[in-house]
């Protein structure tokens, strides 16, 4: 599957882009970066501008309080169960996804949104305490090469749930649980009857236009000047929210529930 989102690895991270990345983690509450940052790292000027235009949202809880509001009425597909042991990591790997995607979703659809003058006409984002995020340890970020080919092959058909028959950009999460292939190859064969009757395609669309509303909202405290390569930050960030992140949301929920 060719990436047309290049990316810096965390560990080949130095100077600014390492310290930037360091600062993200912290502030969002995650042990790995977020394959977006690590790709506007690839861009002149842009992951520093990016962050400095958001970083004030997520230290006011703003997409934490659009995520409390959201999770009130967000659509979940009822997946067959997925209870049972698994290897150590599964549960943390989703728990951190869960978290770090939902309040990725709002922030970034914000940024977004301010990127494309499509900021919301009036109105103020609520602002309050932050969700603690998961405290985890995560296992390794698989490519193709640390696991078998069937593995890879089953990480890649997963991908294409809930998003276009190729899609342009593979979700982290299920990188994260290639040590895991026995539950992935349970949650493929969960997904499949919502992904063949609709309702999962239903689901994360319902979901996406939901966030969208309250990421134009947030939007409107973005406080920043326009940045030379503000159409491809714009193209960038809006990938990731109307693909990887937008449908993970829905289906990393989803996995918790069967769980």
């Amino acid at each position: 599957m060719n990436d047309p989102f290049p990316a810096v690895a965390e560990a080949s991270a130095t100077g600014d882009a390492a310290e930037l990345f360091a600062d993200i983690r912290a502030v969002i509450g995650v042990r790995v970066v977020n394959l977006v940052w690590r790709h506007l790292a690839t861009i002149d000027g842009a992951l520093p501008w990016a962050w400095a235009a958001v970083k004030p949202l997520y230290l006011k809880g703003m997409p934490d309080q659009a995520a409390i509001r959201f999770r009130q009425n967000m659509i979940v597909p009822k997946l067959a169960s997925l209870a049972g042991p698994q290897p150590a990591g599964v549960d943390d790997v989703l728990a951190s996804y869960d978290h770090s995607n939902t309040i990725n979703l709002f922030t970034l659809g914000a940024l977004g949104a301010w990127l494309r003058g499509e900021t919301a006409k009036e109105g103020v984002p609520a602002t309050g305490p932050r969700l603690s995020p998961p405290d985890v340890a995560l296992p390794k970020l698989n490519s193709a090469g640390d696991v078998s080919p069937e593995t890879w092959a089953l990480v890649l058909r997963l991908n294409k749930f809930g998003d276009r028959p190729q899609p342009i950009i593979l979700a982290s999460m299920y990188r994260q649980l290639a040590h895991a292939p026995q539950f992935l190859m349970q949650v493929e064969r969960a997904l499949a009857p919502l992904q063949a009757d609709g309702s999962l395609d239903r689901a994360i669309t319902a979901n996406r236009t939901a966030a969208d509303g309250q990421a134009r909202l947030l939007a409107r405290a973005i406080e920043a000047g326009r940045p030379k390569e503000a159409a491809r930050i714009e193209s960038g960030v809006s990938a990731f929210v109307e693909h990887a992140i937008g449908k993970m949301v829905t289906i990393c929920r989803a996995i918790r529930a069967a769980r």
